[in-house]
């Protein structure tokens, strides 16, 4: 199998549309992949058991990362956490954005309606500069410091760099994302109360850190549109932390999933299964989300945190001209030629 990279994380809102004009002011997310209002009828165990009505944008920062797929549920009533969420909470706490240039990117937000800064620009602790700050939304998000660049697109951001992720044990959650999905070098591991942390909601609490990247190069068609990425898992020490998701459907708000592009769908069935994480949703391989196609699938980490892999066939470039980007016989292991991938320009919103 192949592991191309963060493909998008999900994040449930009230309003789609409203969200996106949001992140593309914020973090320059402006080409749109897909756009979709087909019920989600393929996720069933975390949507009641039921198709639920939804409105979906996928969309991505050309200047290289992963991005956001944006998900409105329709026709319900939206099932809210009791409190802020906490560091340390179980499930996907914040998400990660490259900058690289990072005092652009503070002052940018700084002067970006709506948006809350937590605290100033600060060293994490392998020493790399990062800020945080909430959205409209009450999601958080972590601006790093980060130099890979896929087209330089004049953007206050890159796209999605990874993300925070709760965990109830550090070894079991650690030993689930390097062997299933690559990222099996250790950052750093610390321990402590951490003075970057101490404007974000429990950041004051007793917790561990751990930061995991891949080992692997970067490999796959779309491998340097996504870039570079890495996770950081954090167990509260402290506290009895909260399940961000227990009692919600998938989609509520906040940051509902993980999405990995992948290549190869039947060897992950096969790894993620003699690992003990068989997948719990399969659209098939004939599945199709506005216009774009390919094969999704779901599992769950040790804490039940969802992680999904897309295996991509189609996406559309020009499609009033019935122009689309096709994958299926594609290496799948060789980056796509930086012309063909540069042509997602086309897709480009203006705010």
């Amino acid at each position: 199998m192949v592991i191309c990279g963060i493909q998008q994380v999900g994040i449930g809102v009230e309003d789609a549309t409203e969200a996106f004009r949001w992140y593309i002011k914020a973090f320059g997310c402006d080409i749109k992949i897909l756009e979709d209002d087909k019920d989600a009828a393929r996720m069933l165990p975390y949507t009641g058991g039921k198709p639920q009505p939804k409105h979906a944008i996928l969309a991505i920062n050309l200047r290289g990362g992963g991005g956001f797929e944006i998900w409105q549920p329709k026709g319900r009533e939206l099932r809210y956490l009791a409190d802020n969420p906490c560091i340390g909470d179980i499930g996907i706490f914040a998400c990660k954005i490259k900058s690289a240039d990072i005092e652009r990117s503070y002052n940018h937000i700084k002067s970006t309606d709506s948006a809350t800064l937590a605290g100033e620009i600060e060293k994490n602790p392998a020493g790399s500069r990062h800020f945080y700050l909430y959205d409209p939304y009450g999601n958080l998000f972590e601006i790093e410091e980060d130099g890979y660049v896929f087209s330089n697109v004049d953007q206050p951001t890159g796209g999605v760099n990874g993300v925070v992720i709760g965990v109830s044990d550090m070894e079991k959650s650690a030993g689930f994302y390097g062997k299933l999905l690559g990222y099996d070098v250790v950052e750093y591991d610390e321990t402590g109360v951490f003075n970057d942390l101490r404007h974000v909601s429990g950041g004051k609490n007793r917790l561990r850190r751990m930061m995991l990247k891949p080992s692997a190069p970067l490999q796959g068609p779309l491998c340097e549109v996504l870039g570079t990425s890495h996770i950081e898992l954090v167990q509260s020490l402290d506290r009895q932390p909260v399940i961000l998701y227990k009692d919600r459907w998938w989609g509520d708000p906040g940051f509902i999933h993980l999405c990995f592009d992948i290549r190869h769908m039947a060897d992950v069935r096969q790894t993620a299964e003699a690992l003990g994480h068989p997948f719990v949703c399969d659209s098939g391989s004939d599945f199709q989300m506005g216009e774009a196609g390919g094969h999704f699938t779901y599992v769950e980490d040790p804490d039940g945190t969802l992680i999904e892999f897309v295996e991509t066939f189609k996406i559309p470039i020009l499609k009033r001209f019935g122009i689309y980007l096709n994958l299926k016989n594609k290496d799948d292991r060789k980056p796509l030629p930086r012309y063909i991938t540069k042509a997602l320009k086309f897709l480009r919103v203006k705010n």
